[in-house]
């Protein structure tokens, strides 16, 4: 269950990374604010899916079983690096470009990576 919260966080740093883009198109400072909510809000579901990872990590302890750890490791990275995109995001718009929108994009593939990878171990453990 942890795998489909943590790919529930995708749309909003999708989201973050195309505020950010067009913020750096139009110079509009609202889209610094919306980046800012959807990263926020992409925080809160992988943090969500966190400690549920972890969870099922420790419960999961088959020697040849090393998919949950990247896992695991992979969303702990993600959570990581959007909360120093969130906090690069909290200064001024002006000084947020270009940093905020390289943090973006490196978050998104990391949660692409982290999704990809926990649904595929999803589907490793239902397939009979």
């Amino acid at each position: 269950m942890h795998a489909v919260i943590a790919a529930a966080a995708l749309p909003l740093f999708l989201g973050a990374l195309l505020s950010d883009w067009a913020y750096s198109s139009s110079h509009q400072v609202q889209w610094i604010n919306f980046s800012s909510w959807l990263i926020a809000g992409g925080l809160v579901v992988a943090g969500l899916a966190l400690p549920w990872a972890v969870a099922s990590v420790l419960r999961t302890r088959a020697p040849g079983h090393r998919g949950g750890m990247a896992y695991l490791l992979m969303l702990l990275a993600t959570f990581v690096i959007g909360f120093l995109n969130a906090l690069v995001h909290a200064r001024d718009a002006w000084a947020t470009m270009p940093t905020g929108l390289v943090l973006s994009a490196v978050v998104l593939v990391l949660a692409v990576a982290t999704s990809a990878l926990g649904l595929a171990s999803l589907r490793r453990r239902v397939a009979p």
